[in-house]
């Protein structure tokens, strides 16, 4: 069994399957949860096998702190499993084999030779660390321009293009979103015309269904360079463009992406020639491991013998470049005091949580397994790694999250607090836990049920906030659409309707208003809004915000939903959230008609898609497994067969895994007294 645990996806304990192995392919913090599940209910020493990819990612902040929890918990819990970590960027190798116990294997095998360069005004220097300057000319670029070309674009990258497309493909990686549409506009100006007759066909059909995608709406610059065989790709297209745009590059229907670094990790998309825009992301300069993972999607294997990187430069930032291809790789280093130390506390009390461990003694034995511990002069300053955990469990103590049975420093029974438990299980940040208890706690005492406004208010996420800026103009337009029951909870949250009405009409504000409040009740509009059956293009445009950033924003507040709620369940005072929100949970997750939510969990299917087959009858898993592609085909406009085939393919495996699931949960209810396991 092959089972996806990213988004809403995944259950806690996974389903134990007797005559199946499982597969787990999971994202960071669900395989942190799925590992605790399973040390919770001692099924830890059923995983064989853990396999990181992208291990250099134990030095990314918050997101490597996580990783770097789930791995010292499997060595320490369950020394038979094997892991293997990956990685093409790793500079302190040594450190991590001392963390994980490891072996080292490295190959600079590559299934296709790279060759780097980068481009200084219209020279073109190959990189060779052989030289005292680690380059050598190469060639000059040979593009007649126009006057006007060179104005609009001075940095030659139509001539790089030009060199390979359309029968070879390209990466762009710009600096921001906003350049990537920018750049993929220009080019498309100054193309030859004979780019709009290359598998002109398959280009339309694209078109239509990223139209499809967008229930109806079509992206204005998708529309104008996609019949070239271009497109952007970033953060602010929501996944199904992402998926379709990715889908129709690898098929070569696109020759050319402009896109953002965030490309270059974890998606499998290669090119003949990678194009460097510039050496920063963002207003930041470029780290070697960066601009590694981004030159090493240059090379196709099976179709091209050479692979192709070009880095452009201007003489400002000549010297750091040629330190750039000739550094080192950066040093990875623990995560777990990033933040004010919320990874190690966040660590000590699901240690705690999971009987794992139940003294500061103990919990210092566990730590001496982590990375942290390998790298304890460098990262601890100044203070020992006893001394943290002395420090860190006070903190929990002083938070309520854990007690101590008596006052012996190192030989005390911690226990995690009712309050310690509801936010170990829900996954909480230990930032928000004591904020998010107060909130549930308030809005018991006048909780709106006549709409989802209140509910969607109190789930959503707290670190979304810092992303986001209101408009005043739309958050008064968008406040007075409120009935006046609603627009009362507001109030009583602390954002009365003069106060956005003074901000709207400009005006300064002396009473004191908590501003993530404020902010938060505005993306609780925005999310109440999608709610209401309005489609996430016209809420984009409501509220000005990319269907990226909306899409996001949904997601993260379906995924804080279900944390919320276990959060709930473990509390016996907010009983009466736990079906509410398991409700909100599922309508957040899927945002449509809730008779739709059964064909929405089929690949292939989209919310424009889940309509059409619903009008047509395929109202259930069953219908739709049993159905002919072929006459899917017929029945839906822009439906070819290879996509019929995998809907109905995607529906057949999906209710074989529902009904296997019931059958092993019909075998646990009848399981003789004998076949028990013994404890």
């Amino acid at each position: 069994m092959v089972e996806e645990y990213a988004g809403s996806k995944g259950k806690f304990p996974p389903v134990k399957r007797r005559a199946k192995n499982s597969l787990y392919i999971t994202t960071i913090e669900k395989g942190h949860s799925l590992v605790n599940s399973l040390i919770e209910t001692h099924r830890l020493d059923n995983i064989g096998l853990v396999v990181v990819d992208e291990l250099h990612m134990l030095g990314d902040g918050s997101r490597g702190a996580v990783l770097e929890m789930t791995l010292a918990k499997v060595k320490y819990v369950c020394k038979g499993t094997q892991i293997i970590g990956m990685s093409a960027t790793l500079g302190n190798v040594g450190d991590l084999q001392k963390f994980l116990s490891a072996e080292n294997y490295t190959n600079d095998f590559r299934p296709v030779q790279l060759k780097e360069y980068v481009k200084l005004r219209d020279s073109i220097y190959e990189v060779n660390p052989k030289e005292e300057d680690g380059l050598t000319f190469s060639r000059l670029l040979s593009f007649k321009y126009s006057s006007a070309m060179q104005k609009v674009d001075p940095d030659h990258i139509i001539a790089l293009v030009a060199e390979v497309i359309p029968q070879k493909s390209c990466l762009i990686f710009c600096a921001t979103k906003k350049n990537c549409e920018n750049v993929a506009g220009m080019i498309c100006k100054y193309l030859n015309k004979d780019f709009l007759k290359h598998r002109e066909p398959e280009k339309a059909a694209l078109l239509a269904e990223l139209k499809d995608s967008g229930s109806g709406c079509l992206c204005p610059v998708l529309q104008k360079t996609v019949p070239y065989g271009l497109a952007y790709h970033h953060s602010g297209l929501t996944s199904d463009e992402r998926k379709l745009v990715e889908e129709a590059y690898s098929s070569g229907v696109l020759c050319l992406l402009t896109c953002t670094s965030t490309l270059a990790a974890g998606i499998n998309l290669p090119a003949c020639r990678v194009i460097l825009r510039s050496p920063y992301v963002g207003a930041d300069f470029l780290k070697r491991s960066q601009y590694k993972q981004m030159v090493g999607r240059a090379g196709r294997a099976g179709l091209d013998s050479v692979g192709e990187s070009i880095l452009i430069l201007q003489d400002k930032d000549k010297d750091k470049v040629k330190n750039l291809v000739s550094a080192p790789m950066e040093t990875c280093y623990s995560n777990l005091l990033h933040d004010g130390n919320r990874g190690l506390l966040s660590l000590i009390l699901s240690l705690i949580g999971l009987n794992v461990t139940q003294t500061v003694e103990q919990v210092l034995g566990f730590m001496s397994g982590t990375l942290l511990s390998v790298q304890e002069v460098q990262v601890c300053q100044q203070k020992t790694l006893k001394e943290l955990i002395q420090e860190s469990t006070e903190i929990l103590k002083q938070k309520g999250l854990i007690e101590a049975s008596s006052y012996v420093p190192d030989n005390a029974i911690l226990q995690i607090t009712r309050l310690g438990r509801a936010t170990f299980k829900g996954s909480i940040h230990l930032s928000y836990c004591d904020v998010l208890y107060k909130d549930l706690s308030k809005g018991l005492e006048g909780l709106l049920l006549n709409s989802f406004m209140h509910l969607v208010y109190l789930v959503t996420p707290y670190d979304m906030v810092s992303l986001c800026k209101p408009d005043w103009m739309i958050y008064f337009r968008e406040f007075t659409k409120l009935s006046a029951a609603e627009q009362k909870i507001a109030a009583a949250l602390g954002v009365p309707e003069s106060f956005v009405a003074r901000k709207a009409a400009g005006q300064s504000v002396r009473k004191c208003v908590d501003a993530v409040v404020v902010t938060r009740l505005y993306l609780a509009l925005v999310l109440y809004s999608l709610l209401r059956e309005t489609t996430l293009w016209n809420i984009s445009d409501r509220f000005q915000l990319t269907r990226g950033f909306v899409q996001a924003l949904l997601s993260s507040a379906s995924a804080f939903c279900s944390c919320v709620l276990h959060f709930t369940e473990e509390l016996e005072e907010f009983w009466a959230f736990k079906a509410l929100l398991t409700e909100l949970t599922r309508r957040l997750t899927y945002c449509v008609q809730a008779e739709l939510i059964p064909l929405m969990e089929v690949a292939g299917v989209m919310e424009f898609r889940a309509k059409q087959l619903y009008n047509a009858g395929y109202k259930t898993l069953a219908h739709l497994a049993n159905a002919d592609p072929n006459v899917l085909v017929n029945s839906m406009e822009n439906l070819y067969k290879k996509q019929a085939n995998q809907i109905v393919s995607s529906a057949k495996m999906l209710l074989q895994e529902k009904a296997e699931t019931l059958q092993q949960e019909v075998d646990d209810l009848l399981m003789l007294p004998n076949d028990l396991p013994s404890v």
